[in-house]
């Protein structure tokens, strides 16, 4: 059976039988496996006679061969409309009668997201992102539009660009109309840093000069609004790997927890020891707060100097209410990986645990870095500090507020304590009371009680109108 040549030891052949072009059967040397999506297909790189190949073979029960003829037909369309892509060479079956499809291996190359994440020098990023954004104005003028944009789709060989995933495309009678063009270029600058404006207004010009179109303010705007769009999308499908074992974080579930931890944080110590010995360490620590509801302390761990936040258990009733809504730490969890993921600073998350009794959330805890400054309200009121200083932070400070309201999010304790000023500028905490808001009604009534509540401190600098409203999307 073909699951035993999956675990077979490399190299091993595969025999396949074409059915387009009808010929002979072919003897494969497969040499390494490169991907595998577990029930639907595995990719091999492969010999073929002298020649390098990539081999897809589709092992879904039911699909398999609309896969493969979607992938041949995409594969086949571009190279008909001129886009340049791995050159289909013959499909056929598998000795036990998977389908499988054989396409030439652009040698010495690698995709534009390695190569994107691999290069330090922003110009060299930037050069990159131009270089793709000509591509994709070319794919667009031939009509062809890719569901699934993303840099990963791109293979990159000596400045040269290939199209992959072409089962993922939509080849259209005519060019892609402008505002589905923006819309895809908007996806593609998510990449750039939101306060880099100029090689974004870089992108967009490229782009539309490639189209040989004028950028109006008209799609600036148009553009702006689908930059929002897709950050938030992204960061939805990012937080869901915040909450499984992948590279950056390890899960761990035993009888009585289910934790969640930053590797970093974890490396070359024993996260299970942590889990078990967190009341301890807490009661050692510098206790910060010790409320009815939650229990704050500062302590080091693994060499890191954290704060732990305990939500106590306060009942049936609310154990029952926070099993069914989730635990609070892992709503700070996850808000905190939301707004670091929009560049918005606040502490680090770390870790998250949850402790439970048979089915009954019990307790969590939630984990940050522990961030050296003074609260926004002390620093404002020292003397010491400077009218230039105190501008300086007044004004970022508004800057962080019109950042978290352009993406419609409230805070739901907006007040100086939980605005720390630390070296690098002002940091966002306690995230419990969180929300990121689909509709514009809700965020408008959310805003006005942060608001109220910021304004009952005094804050000269901070207007009513420093958390922007903005329009559905």
């Amino acid at each position: 059976m073909f699951v035993v040549q999956v675990m077979a030891k490399f190299p091993f052949q595969l025999l396949i039988k074409p059915v387009w072009p009808e010929k002979q059967t072919e003897i494969l040397s497969c040499t390494a496996l490169l991907r595998v999506i577990p029930g639907r297909r595995q990719v091999y790189e492969a010999k073929w006679g002298d020649r390098s190949v990539i081999v897809k073979v589709f092992s879904h029960y039911i699909s398999a061969k609309r896969h493969l003829k979607r992938e041949w037909r995409g594969l086949s369309e571009l190279a008909r409309r001129q886009v340049s892509s791995p050159a289909p060479l013959f499909y056929g079956k598998t000795e036990d009668g998977q389908w499988a499809i054989v396409v030439e291996k652009i040698a010495d190359s690698s995709t534009a997201l390695d190569v994107f994440n691999k290069t330090t020098e922003k110009t060299a990023k930037l050069d990159l992102l131009v270089l793709v954004c000509k591509e994709l104005a070319r794919q667009h003028k031939s009509g062809v539009l890719q569901k699934d944009l993303h840099l990963g789709n791109f293979l990159w060989q000596k400045g040269k660009l290939f199209a992959l995933d072409p089962a993922q495309m939509h080849f259209l009678s005519g060019q892609v109309g402008r505002k589905k063009s923006t819309s895809q270029l908007a996806l593609l600058a998510r990449s750039l840093a939101e306060n880099d404006a100029e090689s974004i207004e870089r992108i967009c010009q490229e782009y539309f000069e490639a189209r040989g179109w004028h950028f109006e303010k008209s799609d600036e705007m148009f553009f702006q609004k689908q930059l929002i769009v897709h950050r938030k999308r992204g960061v939805k499908h990012g937080l869901k790997k915040c909450l499984r074992t992948n590279k950056k974080h390890l899960r761990l579930k035993n009888r009585n927890s289910i934790a969640v931890f930053d590797r970093e944080f974890c490396r070359g110590a024993e996260p299970l020891d942590f889990v078990e010995q967190i009341d301890a360490l807490m009661d050692k620590g510098r206790i910060l707060k010790n409320g009815n509801t939650s229990y704050v302390s500062r302590l080091a761990w693994n060499d890191q100097d954290v704060v732990v936040k305990r939500y106590n258990h306060k009942g049936f009733v609310h154990s029952l209410r926070h099993t069914i809504k989730k635990s609070r730490a892992r709503q700070g969890w996850l808000h905190a990986h939301w707004l670091r993921m929009l560049q918005i600073p606040t502490p680090k998350p770390l870790a998250y645990i949850e402790q439970r009794r048979g089915f009954l959330l019990w307790q969590s805890y939630l984990v940050t870095e522990y961030v050296e400054g003074r609260r926004l309200y002390d620093f404002l009121r020292d003397d010491k500090t400077s009218q230039e200083k105190r501008s300086m932070v007044t004004q970022q400070v508004v800057e962080l507020l019109e950042r978290i309201g352009k993406y419609r999010i409230s805070h739901g304790d907006l007040k100086h304590s939980n605005i720390i000023i630390s070296e690098a500028g002002p940091v966002l905490t306690d995230l419990d009371g969180m929300k990121v808001h689909n509709w514009i009604w809700m965020y408008k009534v959310r805003k006005a009680k942060d608001t109220a509540n910021f304004a009952v401190c005094h804050f000269p600098a901070v207007k009513t109108t420093s958390m922007p409203s903005h329009g559905k999307i």
